[in-house]
Protein backbone atom coordinates (compact mmCIF):
# COMPACT_ATOMS: atom_id res chain seq x y z
CA UNK A 1 0.00 0.00 0.00
CA UNK A 2 3.24 2.09 0.21
CA UNK A 3 2.04 3.52 3.39
CA UNK A 4 4.09 4.62 6.58
CA UNK A 5 3.70 3.25 10.18
CA UNK A 6 3.22 7.18 10.70
CA UNK A 7 0.43 7.45 8.21
CA UNK A 8 -1.64 4.76 9.55
CA UNK A 9 -1.31 6.00 13.30
CA UNK A 10 -2.43 9.31 11.76
CA UNK A 11 -5.34 7.88 10.44
CA UNK A 12 -6.52 5.92 13.37
CA UNK A 13 -6.23 8.71 15.22
CA UNK A 14 -8.81 10.49 13.02
CA UNK A 15 -11.13 8.29 14.66
CA UNK A 16 -9.92 8.25 18.37
CA UNK A 17 -7.20 7.11 20.62
CA UNK A 18 -6.53 2.63 19.92
CA UNK A 19 -2.97 2.17 20.79
CA UNK A 20 -0.47 2.94 23.01
CA UNK A 21 2.54 5.01 22.67
CA UNK A 22 5.61 3.26 22.78
CA UNK A 23 3.36 -0.27 22.98
CA UNK A 24 1.23 -0.56 19.72
CA UNK A 25 -2.11 -1.52 19.29
CA UNK A 26 -4.69 -4.46 20.48
CA UNK A 27 -4.77 -6.17 17.35
CA UNK A 28 -8.39 -7.41 18.64
CA UNK A 29 -9.43 -3.70 20.23
CA UNK A 30 -8.18 -2.25 17.01
CA UNK A 31 -10.28 -4.80 14.59
CA UNK A 32 -13.60 -4.24 16.97
CA UNK A 33 -13.26 -0.35 16.81
CA UNK A 34 -12.63 -0.34 13.17
CA UNK A 35 -15.59 -2.52 12.64
CA UNK A 36 -17.62 -0.43 14.94
CA UNK A 37 -16.38 2.39 12.31
CA UNK A 38 -17.15 0.76 8.91
CA UNK A 39 -20.74 -0.12 10.86
CA UNK A 40 -20.10 -4.34 9.78
CA UNK A 41 -21.62 -5.14 12.49
CA UNK A 42 -25.03 -4.69 12.00
CA UNK A 43 -26.38 -6.86 9.26
CA UNK A 44 -29.18 -4.54 7.37
CA UNK A 45 -32.62 -5.45 5.74
CA UNK A 46 -32.44 -5.64 1.99
CA UNK A 47 -34.33 -6.15 -1.13
CA UNK A 48 -33.28 -6.41 -4.51
CA UNK A 49 -36.09 -4.89 -6.81
CA UNK A 50 -35.62 -6.19 -10.76
CA UNK A 51 -34.85 -9.60 -10.78
CA UNK A 52 -33.53 -9.80 -14.73
CA UNK A 53 -30.13 -10.91 -15.44
CA UNK A 54 -28.50 -7.84 -13.66
CA UNK A 55 -30.44 -8.37 -10.77
CA UNK A 56 -30.53 -12.72 -10.72
CA UNK A 57 -26.68 -12.00 -10.94
CA UNK A 58 -25.75 -9.87 -8.04
CA UNK A 59 -28.79 -11.87 -6.02
CA UNK A 60 -26.61 -15.56 -6.75
CA UNK A 61 -23.20 -13.95 -6.65
CA UNK A 62 -22.75 -11.54 -3.89
CA UNK A 63 -22.54 -13.12 -0.60
CA UNK A 64 -24.48 -10.11 1.54
CA UNK A 65 -24.32 -11.27 5.02
CA UNK A 66 -20.28 -11.37 4.41
CA UNK A 67 -20.78 -7.69 3.45
CA UNK A 68 -23.46 -6.70 6.31
CA UNK A 69 -26.86 -6.83 4.48
CA UNK A 70 -29.43 -9.72 5.06
CA UNK A 71 -31.27 -10.03 1.44
CA UNK A 72 -35.04 -10.47 2.70
CA UNK A 73 -37.02 -10.02 -0.41
CA UNK A 74 -36.92 -9.85 -4.38
CA UNK A 75 -39.32 -8.27 -6.08
CA UNK A 76 -40.19 -7.81 -10.16
CA UNK A 77 -43.28 -7.04 -11.91
CA UNK A 78 -42.95 -9.74 -14.83
CA UNK A 79 -45.35 -12.30 -13.95
CA UNK A 80 -42.96 -14.49 -15.57
CA UNK A 81 -40.68 -13.81 -12.37
CA UNK A 82 -43.21 -13.82 -9.80
CA UNK A 83 -43.29 -17.10 -7.77
CA UNK A 84 -38.89 -18.28 -9.00
CA UNK A 85 -37.10 -18.60 -6.26
CA UNK A 86 -33.50 -17.03 -6.92
CA UNK A 87 -31.30 -17.65 -3.74
CA UNK A 88 -33.74 -19.22 -1.91
CA UNK A 89 -35.79 -16.31 -1.92
CA UNK A 90 -39.10 -15.87 -4.02
CA UNK A 91 -39.65 -13.55 -6.09
CA UNK A 92 -42.82 -11.38 -5.06
CA UNK A 93 -44.75 -8.95 -7.24
CA UNK A 94 -43.46 -5.00 -7.02
CA UNK A 95 -47.19 -4.60 -5.74
CA UNK A 96 -46.31 -6.00 -2.47
CA UNK A 97 -43.08 -3.74 -2.13
CA UNK A 98 -44.66 -1.60 0.40
CA UNK A 99 -46.23 -3.82 2.44
CA UNK A 100 -42.88 -6.00 2.70
CA UNK A 101 -40.53 -3.07 3.43
CA UNK A 102 -43.20 -2.07 6.51
CA UNK A 103 -43.00 -5.68 7.73
CA UNK A 104 -39.22 -6.44 7.77
CA UNK A 105 -38.00 -2.84 8.31
CA UNK A 106 -36.62 -2.61 4.78
CA UNK A 107 -32.95 -0.27 5.37
CA UNK A 108 -31.56 -0.53 2.11
CA UNK A 109 -32.91 -1.33 -1.76
CA UNK A 110 -30.71 -2.79 -4.36
CA UNK A 111 -32.37 -1.13 -7.60
CA UNK A 112 -31.73 -3.63 -10.89
CA UNK A 113 -34.23 -1.92 -13.26
CA UNK A 114 -34.59 0.06 -16.24
CA UNK A 115 -34.01 3.48 -16.27
CA UNK A 116 -37.52 4.33 -16.78
CA UNK A 117 -38.68 2.92 -13.74
CA UNK A 118 -36.43 3.80 -11.06
CA UNK A 119 -38.53 7.06 -10.31
CA UNK A 120 -41.49 6.11 -9.76
CA UNK A 121 -39.91 2.50 -7.40
CA UNK A 122 -37.51 5.02 -5.69
CA UNK A 123 -40.83 7.08 -4.80
CA UNK A 124 -42.52 4.22 -3.15
CA UNK A 125 -39.65 2.85 -1.38
CA UNK A 126 -38.71 6.44 -0.21
CA UNK A 127 -42.55 6.87 1.47
CA UNK A 128 -41.61 3.09 3.22
CA UNK A 129 -38.55 4.96 4.66
CA UNK A 130 -36.15 3.26 2.82
CA UNK A 131 -33.44 5.75 2.23
CA UNK A 132 -29.91 3.77 1.17
CA UNK A 133 -30.03 2.51 -2.40
CA UNK A 134 -27.43 0.20 -4.82
CA UNK A 135 -28.57 1.66 -7.87
CA UNK A 136 -27.56 0.05 -10.91
CA UNK A 137 -29.65 2.48 -12.80
CA UNK A 138 -28.62 4.82 -14.38
CA UNK A 139 -31.16 7.52 -12.63
CA UNK A 140 -30.03 10.27 -10.12
CA UNK A 141 -32.01 8.81 -7.09
CA UNK A 142 -29.89 11.48 -4.77
CA UNK A 143 -31.08 14.32 -7.01
CA UNK A 144 -34.56 13.89 -5.90
CA UNK A 145 -34.02 12.60 -2.70
CA UNK A 146 -31.16 14.54 -1.18
CA UNK A 147 -31.63 12.91 2.53
CA UNK A 148 -30.76 9.74 1.14
CA UNK A 149 -27.62 7.61 1.02
CA UNK A 150 -27.10 6.03 -2.84
CA UNK A 151 -23.86 3.85 -3.86
CA UNK A 152 -24.42 4.16 -8.05
CA UNK A 153 -22.83 1.34 -9.64
CA UNK A 154 -22.41 2.18 -13.57
CA UNK A 155 -20.88 -1.57 -15.36
CA UNK A 156 -20.08 1.12 -18.21
CA UNK A 157 -17.90 3.11 -16.04
CA UNK A 158 -15.92 0.36 -14.93
CA UNK A 159 -15.50 -0.78 -18.49
CA UNK A 160 -13.72 2.81 -19.31
CA UNK A 161 -11.56 1.99 -16.35
CA UNK A 162 -10.13 -0.87 -17.87
CA UNK A 163 -9.65 0.57 -21.22
CA UNK A 164 -7.99 3.63 -19.65
CA UNK A 165 -5.51 1.23 -18.03
CA UNK A 166 -5.36 -0.89 -21.57
CA UNK A 167 -4.17 2.51 -23.04
CA UNK A 168 -1.79 3.27 -20.38
CA UNK A 169 -0.16 -0.07 -20.61
CA UNK A 170 0.25 0.36 -24.23
CA UNK A 171 1.13 4.09 -24.35
CA UNK A 172 4.32 3.29 -21.39
CA UNK A 173 5.57 0.44 -23.66
CA UNK A 174 5.84 2.69 -25.99
CA UNK A 175 3.18 0.47 -28.64
CA UNK A 176 0.12 2.53 -30.36
CA UNK A 177 -3.04 1.47 -28.18
CA UNK A 178 -4.63 1.14 -31.65
CA UNK A 179 -2.39 -1.55 -33.59
CA UNK A 180 -1.32 -3.33 -31.65
CA UNK A 181 -3.06 -5.69 -28.29
CA UNK A 182 -1.49 -5.23 -24.70
CA UNK A 183 0.84 -7.33 -23.62
CA UNK A 184 -0.14 -7.81 -19.75
CA UNK A 185 2.87 -9.98 -18.35
CA UNK A 186 2.61 -10.94 -15.44
CA UNK A 187 0.44 -7.59 -13.58
CA UNK A 188 -2.57 -9.07 -13.80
Amino acid sequence: MNSTASQVRQDFNCFGEFGQQGIGYSVSHLREEIEGILGIRCLYPAILVGAGNIGTAIANQVIFENRCFDLVGIFDKDSRKIGSVIRGITVSSTDELEQFCREHDVITAIICVPKYAVEEIAERLYACGVKSFWNFSHFDISEKFTDVIVENVHLSDSLMQLCFRINRQCIAGGVSPLTAPPDFGNDY
